[in-house]
């Protein structure tokens, strides 16, 4: 069987026997995959540093009828994290962005937008400052996945939030004005609206000239961690730590 060939993100990989490598990676031509690469521990020619999460690889690999793993053949690297130092920071920000994917795309379906919106990011947090490229990525893979609520109005009555203050609950879709809050609601700030507004009419390189803290948007992200886990039924870890971290 011909080889296929296609643009790839690796998104994870785990040991399989002593000197295979179980890798996951996003093609642009299929989607999300499973495939086994053999000798990848021993074999620096054929794969070398292009297994490492988050690589941005030109994979090839064969994939045969009622198989459910693909063979790959080879990465060869066409962008890498590594590149650059690698913080703790840094490296769970990619963390978080593989587990995202990992966790929200379906098995072989092609999905050239959120391989297009994953590579913009990837090269926004290789610019320095990662809440901002990881608001966007939440915010786009929200809406991509078709769960994000229309943010403009309440879920309860359906006036606009337009000059008002929003509320969000863990366990429910959208936002509601004051009258209608659950108890033990969030408020989403007008600021953190504003912002997801203009993050759905310009790209992500556009946001990078501001180094907000941490606190900038906090709500926002908290919102659509609700909204992922809700809809995936399990919690992130990347998230929990990302909301532990004093960075």
């Amino acid at each position: 069987m011909a080889l296929k060939e296609s643009e790839a993100i690796v998104l994870r990989t785990h040991p399989l026997g002593e000197a295979d490598l179980l890798v996951t990676l996003f093609t642009r031509l299929e989607g999300k995959i499973h495939g086994i690469a053999r000798s990848a521990k021993k074999s620096r020619r054929r794969f070398g540093g292009a297994l490492e999460p988050l690589t941005y690889v030109r994979s090839r690999y064969e994939d045969r009828e009622r198989r459910e793993l693909a063979r790959l053949d080879s990465c060869e690297i066409i962008e890498s994290p590594l590149t650059q130092e690698v913080t703790y920071a840094r490296a769970l920000a990619l963390a978080h962005v593989a587990e995202l994917l990992d966790e929200l795309l379906p098995e072989r379906e092609a999905n050239d937008d959120v391989f297009r919106l994953t590579l913009s990011v990837l090269a926004a947090l290789r610019e320095g400052d990662m809440w901002i490229p990881l608001t966007y990525f939440e915010l786009w893979m929200t809406r991509l996945m078709g769960y994000l609520p229309d943010l403009s109005e309440c879920i309860v009555c359906g006036r606009s939030l337009s000059g008002s203050r929003a509320f969000f609950h863990a366990l429910t879709d959208g936002l509601a004005c004051a009258e209608d809050k659950r108890l033990a609601s969030s408020e989403m700030s007008a600021d953190s609206r504003a912002l997801a507004a203009r993050m759905f009419q310009a790209p992500v390189a556009s946001f990078l000239e501001a180094s907000p803290a941490k606190a900038h948007a906090a709500d926002l992200r908290k919102f659509l961690i609700h909204t992922l886990q809700r809809h995936i039924e399990k919690k992130l870890v990347t998230a929990g730590m990302l909301g532990k971290g004093s960075f």
